[in-house]
């Protein structure tokens, strides 16, 4: 015959559980389990709303008044976008913003090399944002 095991002294680690206790418990466990399910889907549809990804490649200043920037643009099979493309001076002031088409193509990703006009020097070119055409 197995002894059943020993029971702290009542109260020593607080009151003991009532089956209500024990009811409203399980109850919040679920309720956090839902909420977090319900917060993973709201960011996963976040996610697949936003079909552009760019990502910078690299840039070229010509002088002060031109810079060149290269990036890659990744859309679905089919999909247009554009690209706000901007120089930088050393302050981190835009010198040149440029609005980019980039039209279908028969691949997902594409590299894109573009030239922005600029008003002083700048030191770095890079991709602000990418919105799909619809």
């Amino acid at each position: 015959m197995v002894a059943p095991a020993p029971r702290p002294p009542a109260g020593r680690y607080g009151p003991e559980p009532t089956d209500g206790t024990r009811r409203l418990q399980r109850l919040a466990l679920a309720a956090a389990v839902v909420v977090a399910m319900v917060l993973l889907a709201w960011i996963g549809t976040g996610v697949m709303r936003d079909p552009v990804i760019w990502q910078d490649v690299g840039y070229r200043v010509d002088g002060p008044t031109s810079t060149e920037v290269t990036f890659d643009v990744t859309t679905p099979p089919g999909g247009a976008a554009t690209c706000r493309v901007q120089a930088l001076s050393a302050s981190y002031a835009q010198v040149g913003v440029l609005d980019v088409p980039v039209p279908p193509a028969g691949t997902r990703t594409r590299r894109v090399t573009v030239t922005v006009p600029t008003v002083e020097l700048a030191v770095t070119g890079v991709v602000q944002g990418c919105e799909p055409v619809d």
